[in-house]
């Protein structure tokens, strides 16, 4: 082999390497997540309640998006409704008996692209034991280093919508609305440990 043929292998080795890109797996920023849900009250009012310290991960492959996947669990005890009776209320055996069951989760199991920036995300949504398929409508907000961290980032929109009372939370229906909305933005970063490890 000369080395005109040498060096074109070497190139061409070198493109294919760089085009084939890990999955990288981002833990998601609780302090950058929210989790707003809202349902109907007798036909009068929209109020909404929030879930916070959400915990998670989520992989993304760039070069076979339908790779990717999410992993999140929330903790029940961190429902604010900005009426404290009603939070304690909804903690109790007739709606998600937070006692027994102290965390909603969601893992992903299908992630279809319609485009560069927008995905359809099915999983497995899990409230009170009881498990269901939702579609999660995902909005990819941007992706690069985070400014001030300096560490890879990611940070996504979603929205979906169920029946509460398919997951056994159905007190008060239908005069308190079955159908619950749920609008979620979320940050995720890679921890500066694992990029240090990535480099290795």
């Amino acid at each position: 082999m000369n080395f005109k043929s040498l060096a074109l292998g070497l190139a061409v080795a070198s493109v294919a390497t760089l085009s084939v890109a890990k999955p990288v797996t981002y833990t998601i920023d609780p302090t950058h997540t929210a989790t707003v849900f809202t349902w109907d009250h007798f036909g009068f009012s929209m109020p909404s309640g929030n879930f916070s310290d959400i915990q998670g991960h989520i992989v993304v492959d760039n070069d076979k998006p339908e790779n990717s996947s999410v992993n999140v669990t929330i903790p029940l005890s961190s429902i604010n409704t900005n009426a404290k009776a009603l939070d304690e209320h909804l903690l109790k055996a007739d709606f998600f008996d937070a006692e027994k069951y102290p965390t909603i989760t969601f893992k992903s199991t299908k992630v279809e692209t319609k485009d560069k920036k927008n995905f359809k995300i099915t999983g497995d949504l899990t409230i009170k034991g009881i498990t269901k398929p939702v579609v999660l409508d995902t909005v990819l907000n941007k992706q690069g280093e985070h400014p001030m961290a300096k560490v890879p980032a990611i940070g996504f929109n979603a929205t979906t919508s169920f029946n509460r009372s398919e997951f056994g939370v159905g007190a008060y229906v239908p005069n308190v609305g079955d159908k619950i909305t749920v609008n979620i933005t979320t940050e995720a970063t890679v921890p500066a440990e694992k990029k240090a490890e990535a480099k290795k």
